[in-house]
């Protein structure tokens, strides 16, 4: 029997009997960080080459008062961890982080170590407060359901912080097959998305849309941080619950 069609076996084989409840056993993944750490990362592009410690930016901390847009899109902030050339004087100019880091919208850059700290948990002890808000929980990454506590209103972030850009709502859900038999079908809610982000944040560079194809858009992928992974590996909910993104996906279902 091939290689691929073993592992699709005892794939399914483990869903039917109900001992694989998340993708995390057939997949590997790594194990998750506490909560308050699930999505905190360290910025060190010049850094430590410039003999200061890597800034710690905590994803759940800021997305309390901002939308990702704000910071991926009127920020100008890339997707991938060290790639935007953030530079003290871009900062100074109220660039970057200093759009906000100037002493009136946030603490101003004269309080270097409280982002230069170097410790991926800087500030979890104001996880302990953010979990007194009347949050829609979730089992996986920092435990927040985001999309739901914006819609019961637990959460209100800005999405712009200068100027507001404006952008057609859309809707549609997309009903993306497996590539595996007996695999129900992904879905893709746009609305869950665009009401965090922009539409330029996935479209052309992450999912090109002009060329109309996903022929190479897998699981494997995903997990290496491309598609869907540049966001739900790291900071977004990630990938140890198969029904999050398979909501058809039961026991039932896959039995041979």
């Amino acid at each position: 029997m091939p290689y691929q069609a073993r592992i699709i076996g005892i794939l399914l084989l483990g869903l039917a009997g109900g001992i694989l409840p998340a993708s995390a056993e057939f997949f590997n993944l790594a194990p998750q960080p506490p909560a308050a750490k699930y999505g905190n990362i360290l910025i060190d592009r010049l850094a430590t080459k410039s003999g200061v410690k890597p800034v710690a930016f905590s994803h759940w901390l800021h997305r309390q008062k901002y939308t990702c847009r704000v910071c991926h899109s009127e920020l100008e902030f890339n997707m991938k961890t060290s790639t935007t050339e953030i530079t003290e004087a871009a900062n100074l100019a109220g660039r970057y982080c200093g759009a906000c880091h100037n002493g009136k919208i946030a603490f101003g850059q004269d309080r270097c170590i409280t982002c230069h700290n170097g410790e991926i948990g800087h500030g979890e002890e104001k996880f302990a407060k953010l979990l007194l808000r009347p949050l829609v929980r979730t089992e996986y990454g920092d435990g927040i359901d985001w999309v739901a506590s914006l819609r019961n209103g637990a959460v209100a972030p800005q999405s712009f912080l200068k100027s507001q850009a404006k952008e057609p709502p859309f809707e549609r859900e997309l009903s993306l097959e497996a590539e595996w038999v007996k695999f129900p079908p992904a879905v893709f809610p746009h609305k869950a998305h665009t009401d965090w982000l922009a539409c330029s944040n996935c479209h052309p560079d992450i999912f090109n849309i002009k060329k109309k194809t996903t022929r190479h858009f897998s699981m494997p992928l995903i997990l290496k941080g491309e598609f869907c992974g540049v966001c739900h590996v790291t900071v977004a909910f990630p990938m140890n619950d198969c029904k999050r993104c398979h909501p058809a996906m039961t026991p039932d279902s896959v039995k041979r």
